[in-house]
């Protein structure tokens, strides 16, 4: 019998056409070896021994900021020139300004917080420390607090952000042992921006104090600092540049640094151009009233008008607290005022009356 010859398959087809083995590796795994390095040479550094490496570039690059604020010098200049006209005007007016416009920018930063504190409510707070209740003590800890700070005592800044921010924050009073590191991380992002424009300066200590500190009123903190910061651009007669008293859009900026920045110098200066007005009407306002109270006798009319110039809402008691005079005396005068169209009752009740200025 004539036997068959075998004709071989090519290598490629022999390859093929034999089972694979167990111990055979699976080409397609070949692509998902995460482990192995990859081909770039300066993505394979990474790679080396001990590990990856952590991302050490910078939290805030002031080269960014200074892009940025290149950019943006004429909104800078016009914020800067509102805020002028403001501190001039501050300069020149009653000490109860201040304090005027300090409690109205709190009380509108609260809808931003969501502490959401009344001017009412936060004028008996600050005055009698009357007000607070079980549910919202702690925001009206934290208001108060933000007021003391926009109106009196040194900036975060004054002696070095180290030492100088952890006096104005005040929080070994509060038992809080972390701040001293998120405090150091704020003076070493706040050291490397040195030579920019305190408006900017103050822009990235806002969005820079969000970002290391995890305090419950951290909100708060940053915009009052932020505020506190500003103002060092002045001649001394504004303590702090309004953030909010025409809304929370300085407070809103998201993205790169550009935008965060045109954000906050926008909504600053529609803050200060409000508080301009806001203090025309108030100033106006104190002609006509000592016009229309001049007749009248004693001591408390003048009073009661200096103190209507420093609160935007009183009550009784808190009338009667800041002048020094009867409560009998405070609601006389108060009803006089009333019935000159001078002042204009916002509660609409019988009792726990609160009155405003008639602007």
């Amino acid at each position: 019998m004539k036997s068959k010859s075998v004709i071989p398959l090519p290598e490629d087809e022999a390859e093929e056409a034999t089972p694979p083995s167990i111990y055979d590796s699976d080409p397609s795994e070949e692509d998902d070896l995460w482990f192995l390095p990859p081909e770039d040479e300066d993505a394979a550094e990474d790679f080396l021994p001990p590990g990856p490496r952590q991302d050490n570039r910078v939290l805030f690059d002031p080269r960014d900021w200074r892009a940025a604020q290149a950019a943006l010098s004429a909104e800078l200049a016009d914020l800067a020139l509102t805020f002028g006209a403001l501190d001039e005007r501050l300069r020149a007016g009653p000490d109860g300004w201040t304090h005027r416009l300090a409690l109205m920018d709190v009380s509108d930063l609260g809808w931003w917080t969501g502490d959401r504190i009344g001017v009412d409510r936060l004028a008996l707070w600050t005055g009698l420390r009357i007000g607070a209740t079980s549910d919202d003590a702690q925001a009206l800890y934290r208001a108060g607090w933000a007021v003391r700070r926009l109106t009196s005592g040194a900036g975060p800044s004054v002696g070095g952000w180290q030492a100088g921010l952890g006096a104005f924050l005040d929080r070994m009073a509060q038992g809080i042992e972390e701040v001293p590191e998120a405090v150091a991380d704020l003076a070493e992002v706040m050291g490397n921006v040195e030579g920019l424009h305190p408006v900017t300066q103050a822009a990235i200590a806002f969005h820079a104090w969000r970002a290391v500190s995890d305090g419950i009123g951290q909100d708060t903190e940053a915009a009052i600092i932020a505020a506190r910061h500003a103002a060092s651009m002045g001649r001394g007669g504004a303590m702090f540049m309004p953030l909010a008293l025409s809304g929370p859009g300085a407070l809103r900026g998201m993205g790169e640094p550009e935008e965060k920045l045109a954000a906050w110098i926008t909504g600053a200066g529609q803050a200060a151009l409000a508080a301009l007005l806001h203090l025309d009407r108030v100033n106006a306002w104190e002609v006509r009233a000592r016009e229309a109270t001049e007749g009248l006798s004693g001591r408390t009319p003048p009073l009661l008008i200096d103190v209507l110039t420093a609160w935007p809402m009183v009550s009784a008691p808190l009338a009667e607290e800041l002048t020094k005079a009867s409560r009998a005396t405070v609601q006389r005068n108060i009803d006089r005022f009333s019935r000159r169209g001078l002042l204009r009752e916002v509660t609409g009740q019988g009792r726990y009356r609160v009155w405003t200025a008639a602007l």
